[in-house]
């Protein structure tokens, strides 16, 4: 049964799973009313998708987002580069993007080719259609809490189901394993502005970091982003925390149809039995992060006018 806070209740032994499908959908629906009313003034927000090479996982993760786009009535147009691509070539479609007033956000598919500098390419991106929020200029108004750059889609999901799930987070004690430029930076960011949804205590560990198991154990919400397969045992997680599980790791497992399969970060079912609230992998972080990038788009689109 799953609660009003789109939550499903589990038995007594183990934490509740935080539904990032359910809370994904909702955020959806309320996007609804935004999008008839750029509608009525003749705008249909566009989003542009740039993707260089065939990593299969990246054409999985623009198909996807392909499809939200579809579901929500976002036009959406993706562009495909070769392997080889030039850097110059690149920032060329991306200066070209930018002066088209049909689109009003645009996403560069990572990982990149060796030869194309990221940062480079984030710089290109114009601020006012980086949904991304990878942008220096986004990335700063983040860092000073100033609510009017756009923030990363996952952590900005990541934010939202805390926040819808009710926990608190001030005063809270956070710890992030990861401290990449996609979550963990931007994510600690997030959750120590003097803000209501915020204003919490924030570690963030790494592969230097002394004994990560002693941190982990103190922390109230726990978001592990480190990109190690079940790394977090449930030895190191404080009873009743909660746990958001961000990683998405290939393992090998010959009883799978492919021989391998997917884990997160988190050693899900011991941890569970540990966790106040735990998010699902898949279904916890993932739809979030997607339904986060259909609302800057609607943002961005709106900010146009």
């Amino acid at each position: 049964m799953r609660s009003n806070t789109l939550t499903s209740e589990a038995p007594d032994s183990v934490g509740t799973l935080i539904d990032g499908r359910a809370i994904a959908a909702q955020i959806q629906r309320e996007l609804a009313g935004r999008l008839a009313a750029l509608k009525g003034r003749g705008v249909v927000p566009g989003l542009a998708f740039v993707r260089v090479g065939e990593d299969p996982a990246s054409k999985v993760y623009v198909g996807r987002k392909e499809k939200a786009c579809a579901e929500l009535g976002i036009s959406s147009a993706t562009h495909v580069l070769p392997d080889q691509t030039h850097e110059s070539d690149l920032l060329a479609l991306l200066q070209k993007l930018n002066a088209d007033a049909r689109v009003h956000g645009i996403l560069v598919q990572a990982p990149l080719p060796k030869q194309i500098r990221e940062s480079v390419v984030y710089s290109t991106v114009s601020p006012q259609k980086d949904v991304d929020g990878f942008h220096p200029v986004n990335v700063g108004k983040l860092m000073l809490g100033d609510p009017t750059g756009f923030q990363p889609c996952t952590p900005a999901g990541i934010r939202e189901l805390l926040v819808r799930s009710r926990v608190k987070t001030s005063g809270a004690e956070v710890v992030i394993l990861g401290r990449g430029n996609i979550v963990g930076k931007p994510m600690a960011a997030m959750l120590c502005q003097k803000d209501k949804n915020a204003n919490a205590t924030v570690t963030i560990c790494h592969s230097a970091t002394r004994d990560i198991a002693a941190h982990c154990r103190r922390a109230d919400i726990l978001i592990a982003a480190m990109g190690v397969a079940e790394f977090v045992k449930a030895g190191m997680v404080k009873p009743g925390a909660t746990v958001i599980d961000v990683g998405v790791n290939r393992v090998s497992d010959p009883k799978a149809k492919n021989g391998s399969r997917l884990v997160g970060d988190v050693d899900f079912a011991p941890v569970r039995k540990v966790a106040g609230q735990i998010t699902p992998n898949p279904g916890g972080v993932g739809p979030m992060t997607i339904a986060m990038l259909m609302q800057n788009t609607v943002r961005a689109a709106e900010m146009s006018l």
